[in-house]
């Protein structure tokens, strides 16, 4: 197992749990503490948790904590890109659409590059870098002036004043959490009301999300989960998730990595036009 998937596991445990012991980890994951105390120490510079005597907790500030976006780019690469493969489908020739912050919809941005005549309205440095780096005549990219975050996101009064005056035809949303009660959530005020808005502009919502998002709630909500359209998550995510999910999102999509299990399918009756489905790669 390489290491920036022991530490995916780490941060995993952590947030679901709330804290890891060493000897445990050492134990499931069968390497030796030095390893794991190494893992924790990576995970500790930067930020995402606390490291205490014979294990690490979650950061005490979790709410409002905002890593890096190279930190949230290096965990979880193949489930990003396996969900940012299925959001593609959705984007055809000539749309207008909105790529909001996030290390999913960065990854989605490569793969829509070459997608002819389409306008993309986004509040990210890295995903306008991505669609310019391509050189395409017949696209149109708009990056939203506005308030840089750690994630590099533009966010605040200003960019919220842009696109209040923009349609588009769906928005791609990556969210910091989600939870059945909370919603999708993030964990700095200006970006979710900057996220508001671009839900706004939008006809439709699509939300892209990977397993470790789940339970994760950041300190302001963005939109319920029955405001998505569309919810595109990996195969990591729990099948009893699922079906909550599925009961309030019309359509969920999972996809699944190339070395990924089966994705459980739950059972579920009298659910009208809502539906899970599994894709593989």
């Amino acid at each position: 197992m390489l290491a920036r998937q022991r530490q995916a596991l780490i941060l995993d445990r952590v947030r679901r749990v709330g804290a890891v012991r060493v000897a445990d980890l050492v134990r499931e994951l069968e390497v030796s503490d030095m390893t794991v105390r190494r893992d924790l120490e990576v995970l500790h510079e930067q930020g995402l948790l606390e490291k205490v005597h014979g294990g690490a907790t979650a950061p005490s500030h979790l709410a409002s904590f905002e890593p890096a976006f190279v930190t949230k780019a290096s965990l979880q690469q193949d489930e990003k890109a396996a969900i940012a493969a299925e959001a593609a489908r959705l984007v055809e020739p000539g749309m207008a659409l909105a790529l909001s912050a996030g290390t999913t919809t960065y990854a989605l941005a490569g793969m829509i590059a070459g997608v002819p005549g389409i306008t993309v309205v986004t509040n990210s440095l890295q995903v306008s870098e991505v669609l310019n780096r391509a050189r395409r005549p017949d696209q149109t990219v708009i990056l939203t002036g506005g308030i840089r975050t750690p994630s590099e996101a533009l966010v605040g009064p200003f960019a919220v004043a842009q696109l209040r005056s923009v349609h588009l035809d769906i928005v791609f949303m990556g969210v910091h959490g989600m939870d059945a009660k909370a919603g999708f959530t993030c964990p700095n005020l200006m970006e979710a009301d900057t996220d508001r808005a671009l839900i706004e502009a939008g006809r439709r919502l699509v939300v892209v999300a990977d397993h470790s998002k789940w339970g994760i709630v950041g300190i302001a909500s963005i939109a319920r989960l029955d405001e998505a359209d569309v919810l595109i998550t990996d195969a990591g995510m729990d099948p009893e998730v699922l079906v909550v999910v599925g009961e309030a999102v019309p359509e969920v999509i999972v996809a699944q990595t190339p070395s990924g299990p089966p994705v459980p399918m739950p059972l579920q009756e009298g659910r009208g036009h809502h539906g899970v489905a599994a894709r593989a790669h």
